[in-house]
């Protein structure tokens, strides 16, 4: 990698505020934030997913994400059940209304995004796909990477305490 990680990391932090921008101001249209999105998007699967799954999904520390799927729930955007094959947790999923609402924010997302392509120049579908990769990669690549820094940075805190 040529480029400093500084360099890298204002590149990737520059792109995501603009995407999530631009993402934001098709959302507004629906009263929706990019978070509430993220949480309807994972839900349009059509399986239920437990509150850790969507924190994940949406970025969001868990009573942030809580007090999220209540507003979804309260809007009839989303409703809660138990988990069948584990009575200790409880799994979310789209109501018909919540369904229908993320299949029209999802076709004015691609509508806006697509206006971007002759933009993009030559980042073509075969571009795109593998700027995908490289970045679930890099993903991919920093996950691993932290909890090894955080498993080496306990275990010399444990080889000074002894």
């Amino acid at each position: 990698m040529a480029r400093r990680p500084q360099d890298l990391l204002r590149l990737l932090t520059r792109a995501e505020r603009l995407s999530v921008r631009r993402v934001q101001a098709v959302l507004d249209e629906f009263d929706c934030s990019v978070e509430a999105w993220r949480v309807l998007d994972l839900l349009s699967d059509g399986h239920g997913h437990n509150m850790t799954a969507l924190a994940d999904h949406a970025f969001l520390p868990a009573p942030s994400l809580t007090k999220l799927i209540d507003q979804l729930v309260d809007q009839n955007l989303v409703f809660r059940r138990i988990d069948p094959t584990d009575r200790r947790r409880v799994l979310a999923h789209l109501t018909p209304r919540g369904r229908q609402r993320w299949q029209r924010m999802a076709r004015e997302v691609r509508a806006d995004w697509a206006e971007l392509e002759p933009l993009l120049g030559d980042l073509g579908e075969e571009e795109g796909a593998r700027l995908e990769v490289l970045l679930d990669r890099l993903a991919a690549a920093l996950e691993e990477g932290r909890s090894a820094v955080t498993t080496t940075r306990a275990e010399r805190s444990a080889g000074r305490e002894h």
